[in-house]
């Protein structure tokens, strides 16, 4: 998986380039929640459910119709009464469904059921240059842990930092039609 970190660098881009004008602390505390709220499913680790599992870690969690589902409910719980409603739950499910997307660039695991529940089966995509993170807070401060957070800075954060500059430059020059 990626870290908690290269996670909500990915929500808070999404947040920067296309819903600048929800951009509010709130916002920003339940998007990056979403983007990470898939590995809660490590505690399916002390159940006894296995890996391999469609409950288990990267299972149902790590599927689009989690993100739908999951992204949904958390805007409808915190700002249905917001005029900003409908462009909240995008930028939430988006956030959620970055998730997946991030662990299946991971080089280590067993995949992501992106399509539970209608396959359970677990893919990756074919590039995978993101080093999988140690699931301990403690494993961060080792070589690995700094691997990790090179890979992420490097495949997560650079272009994160490219599209919110694109979309600045985008508002800031738009195109006129002659």
């Amino acid at each position: 998986m990626a870290s908690v970190f290269g996670h909500v660098m990915a929500s808070s881009a999404l947040g920067m380039s296309f819903f600048k004008k929800q951009l509010r602390s709130g916002t920003f505390w339940l998007t990056a929640f979403c983007a990470f709220a898939p590995d809660l499913d490590v505690l399916t680790f002390y159940l006894g459910i296995p890996y391999s599992s469609q409950w288990g870690h990267r299972g149902w969690t790590h599927s689009l119709v989690f993100a739908v589902a999951f992204g949904w409910l958390m805007a409808w719980l915190f700002y249905r009464r917001h005029s900003d409603f409908q462009r909240i739950i995008w930028w939430c499910i988006l956030a959620t469904a970055s998730h997946p997307l991030l662990d299946m660039m991971t080089d280590g695991g067993r995949g992501c059921a992106l399509w539970w529940p209608f396959d359970a089966s677990r893919i990756f995509l074919p590039w995978r240059p993101i080093a999988v993170s140690p699931l301990g807070i403690s494993d961060f401060f080792t070589p690995w842990g700094l691997e990790v957070l090179y890979s992420e800075v490097l495949y997560i954060g650079f272009p994160a930092l490219a599209i919110i500059v694109l979309f600045r430059m985008i508002r800031l020059n738009p195109i006129k039609s002659e």
